[in-house]
Order: structure tokens, then C-alpha cells, then sequence
């Protein structure tokens, strides 16, 4: 890929891994939406997979990176004094450095979330590998190569922040799912899909304060954000309509008869996203 996606423009990354060219994440978008493709036909005439074993681990591994790029986030802009209402890209010195290292990590965590849907294929689970999902995991990790590119510190360091706070509640419950003796005290799964809302609106607040009272962060950069946060809004929204307003009124029509023990169960569309909460079943 030629023309300006074919470099970096910000010479603080320059050389790191994955962002001299665009051309290795777009490749490797393309294999990722290739795989489910695949992954199901291959997938159709054959057993599911369990992968608990795998899942534990990939789960709790997600949980522990979260929580390194959500202190290592806190303390780099910290130290960088950043302001809330608005960071420019280049007055916090070393502290820029260390954000847009962290970035970095967020940046690659989003490849490694892939696996979220491959794992939905070689489980079976094709209902969870919906539009939400396969738009939020391949668009997030083509987003932030352009944020690492142009603008890999200053105002983008907010959504990253609470974004890793989601995950660490979010993947510490996919990982406890995965022991049956634990679903009963997982009672707080769709608080999950309320605090993802709430994180998507922050960001916009935040994002748009920049436009408010500028501060030379580029204002394209704050226009795109917005706009695509505001799609997440939207499609996360649908989901926990869809979820937890409308679903108990079909269940109450079936209702069991009293007396009869309800089943351990997890909503279909559950989800994940920034790995977000839609389509992630629990494991």
C-alpha cells in the first residue's frame, strides 16, 4: 500500500513493531475475516471444541494485560501532567513517550482479541459471531494503527484508560464462567453491557470537550472518534434492549412451572468489545 499509509507520520514510533506499513494490519484483518469464514465451513460437519483449558488461560492473560496498560496509562499521564479537558500531542515530554508506549500494547491487544471469534468458531457458537461483533474486533485494530501513526499520545490516552478497566471486569468474568460451581455468583453479567454504555459516552464527553476548548489536537481526529464511538452507543444499546428489556417478556410467556429448577444459562448474544460486551458468550 502506497501514499501515506505506506510510513508512519509521527517519529516517536517510528520502527515499532507493525506500524511502519499499513499493509501488515490490513493483511492481517483480511485473514481474520477470511478464518471465520472458513473456520465455518470447516467447522460445520465437525464436533465442537471445549478449549476450556485455553480459555482460562486466554482469558485471565487478557485480564492481566489490561491491568498493566490501565495502571502503566494512570501513571504516564500522570507524570506527564495531562489535562482532562484537553492534551495536545507534544508538551509532556517523556510522558508522551510512555503513553504511546502503553498505546502500543493497547493497539496489539486488539489483534490478540481476534481470538475471541476464533474461538466462537471452533466452539460452534456461530450465533455469537454477529455484525457487532466482527465490526468492533476488526475495526478497533485498524483504528488505533492510524492513532499510533498520527496522534499515539496526548488526547487519545482517555479511552484506552477506561477501556482497560472494562476489560479487566469483563475478561475476569469470562474466565469465571468457564467453572460452572462459580455461574451462581456471576449474577452481575449485564451490569457488564451498562458499564460498556457508560465508557462509550465518557469518551464522547471527553472527546468533544477537545472541540469545545481546543487545545491543537488535530479536530478531524475528534470528529472520526466521536463518530464511531457513537456507532458502538447505538449497536450496544440495540443489543441490551434486545437482551434484558425485551427477552424477559418471551420468557415469562414460557415460564416453567413452579417448582421446576432453572437452568445455568447465558444469553446468546452476549458479547465482547474496545473486545466490548456484544456476542461474547460466556465461557
Amino acid at each position: 500500500m502506497g501514499g501515506p499509509l505506506a510510513r508512519n507520520n509521527n517519529s516517536r514510533v517510528r520502527g515499532w513493531f507493525l506500524l511502519d506499513s499499513y499493509l501488515p494490519t490490513f493483511t492481517l484483518t483480511v485473514i481474520y475475516l477470511l478464518s471465520i469464514w472458513l473456520g465455518n465451513k470447516y467447522m460445520k460437519n465437525r464436533p465442537a471444541l471445549s478449549l476450556r483449558g485455553i480459555l482460562t488461560l486466554y482469558n485471565f492473560g487478557i485480564t492481566l494485560l489490561s491491568a498493566y496498560m490501565l495502571v502503566e496509562l494512570i501513571l504516564s499521564s500522570w507524570e506527564g501532567g495531562y489535562n482532562l479537558q484537553c492534551q495536545n500531542l507534544d508538551s509532556a515530554g517523556e510522558g508522551d513517550v510512555r503513553v504511546a508506549r502503553v498505546l502500543w500494547w493497547y493497539y496489539f491487544s486488539k489483534l490478540v482479541e481476534f481470538l475471541d471469534t476464533i474461538f466462537f468458531v471452533l466452539r460452534k457458537k456461530t450465533s455469537q459471531i454477529t455484525f457487532l461483533h466482527v465490526y468492533h474486533h476488526a475495526s478497533m485494530f485498524n483504528i488505533w494503527w492510524c492513532v499510533l501513526n498520527w496522534i499515539p499520545c496526548g488526547q487519545s490516552f482517555f479511552g484506552p484508560t477506561l477501556n482497560s478497566f472494562i476489560h479487566i471486569l469483563m475478561y475476569s468474568y469470562y474466565g469465571l464462567s468457564v467453572f460452572p460451581s462459580m455461574h451462581k455468583y456471576l449474577w452481575w453479567k449485564k451490569y457488564l453491557t451498562q458499564a460498556q454504555l457508560v465508557q462509550f459516552l465518557l469518551t464522547i464527553t471527553h472527546t468533544l470537550s477537545a472541540v469545545v476548548k481546543p487545545c491543537g489536537f488535530p479536530f478531524g481526529c475528534l470528529i472520526f472518534q466521536s463518530s464511531y464511538m457513537m456507532t458502538l452507543v447505538i449497536l450496544f444499546l440495540n443489543f441490551y434492549v434486545q437482551t434484558y428489556r425485551k427477552k424477559p417478556l418471551k420468557k415469562e410467556k414460557q415460564a416453567p412451572p413452579v417448582g421446576k429448577g432453572v437452568k445455568n444459562g447465558f444469553p446468546k448474544a452476549h458479547s465482547t468489545a474496545a473486545n466490548g460486551l456484544m456476542n461474547k458468550k460466556a465461557q
